[in-house]
């Protein structure tokens, strides 16, 4: 062989092995017959699905006292389902009352229906044309779910964001659904500042623009749910449901009493919320409690 190419073929080869790091690896295509969720992973310049271990043991039997709101998302679910027109959602409200929950009890009522669920980050959501153009083709019905989407004062990126939901979501195709949770109704924390330009016309009151810019971008969800801080009788409902469960699962006998109604309220006064997720964290601390004194 000529010295020359043998010579060139050692360079090419030792700059392959050099670049070949830096190149984005091959990802496998997901089985979306198998796969019931993924999460939308940054890689480089690009991105890719990474499919998840998904556990459909929510159910909307175990969401207690938001019915009106597992009710509006179930039926706009079911639309979609369908190929029926449908919405958009945006569920915000306290932390903790079941937002997240319901979208993935949501998942487990209609997986075997074809629905599907991406998880995508905040900071990922510029990545959206991409994510849709992978999902256009296909027969299922895709849910991109973003848990948390917030932004703190002084952070220009929800006008960004604003400009490329508009693009993704109105060239969405029909597969293609947006679902959102928020703490705040209006994605963007709201200033006493921004009262302070409101017009008044012919007797009406106008929102100055930094409100109206603002409350732009929850606009983009056709469909608000809100939820709302636990009662105290609410709170202990939820934990009799969830110690219910678990000590079904474990085969322990218990029974309500103002004694654990006592434990629970201490317990949630502890941590200073009254919520759903506060309900079940209790619930697992007294069964397994009472199943490791039983076995002493």
């Amino acid at each position: 062989m000529d010295p020359r190419l043998t010579a060139f073929l050692e360079r090419a080869d030792s700059l392959l092995t050099r670049l070949e790091p830096l190149l984005p690896a091959l990802r496998p295509a997901l089985d979306w017959h198998t796969t019931l969720a993924a999460r939308w992973q940054r890689d480089g310049r690009s991105g890719y699905l990474q499919p998840l271990q998904v556990s459909l043991d929510m159910r909307l039997s175990d969401l207690i006292g938001v019915d009106k709101q597992c009710q509006q998302l179930g039926r706009n679910t079911e639309q979609f389902i369908a190929g029926l027109p449908a919405n958009h959602a945006l569920l915000w409200g306290s932390r903790g009352t079941g937002k997240s929950s319901l979208v993935r009890a949501l998942l487990a009522e209609h997986a075997a229906a074809g629905l599907r669920l991406i998880e995508i980050e905040r900071d990922h959501l510029a990545d959206l044309p991409r994510v849709v153009e992978l999902l256009h083709s296909l027969p299922q019905r895709f849910v991109l779910f973003c848990d948390d989407l917030s932004f703190e004062a002084g952070e220009g990126d929800y006008r960004v964001l604003k400009s490329v939901l508009d693009g993704s979501l109105e060239q969405a195709p029909d597969n293609v659904l947006l679902y959102a949770t928020s703490n705040r109704r209006h994605l963007v924390p709201e200033q006493l500042s921004d009262n302070e330009n409101w017009k008044r016309v012919d007797g009406e009151l106008h929102p100055s623009e930094a409100v109206e810019d603002k409350i732009a971008l929850s606009d983009r969800f056709g469909l608000w749910l809100s939820f709302y801080p636990f009662t105290q009788e609410h709170y202990l409902e939820v934990v009799e449901h969830w110690i219910s469960q678990l000590a079904t699962q474990a085969g322990l006998s218990w029974q309500r009493d103002d004694a654990l109604d006592i434990l629970a309220v201490r317990w949630a006064t502890g941590r200073g919320n009254r919520n759903g997720r506060c309900a079940y964290q209790f619930a697992r601390y007294w069964v397994g409690l009472q199943l490791l004194e039983q076995n002493q």
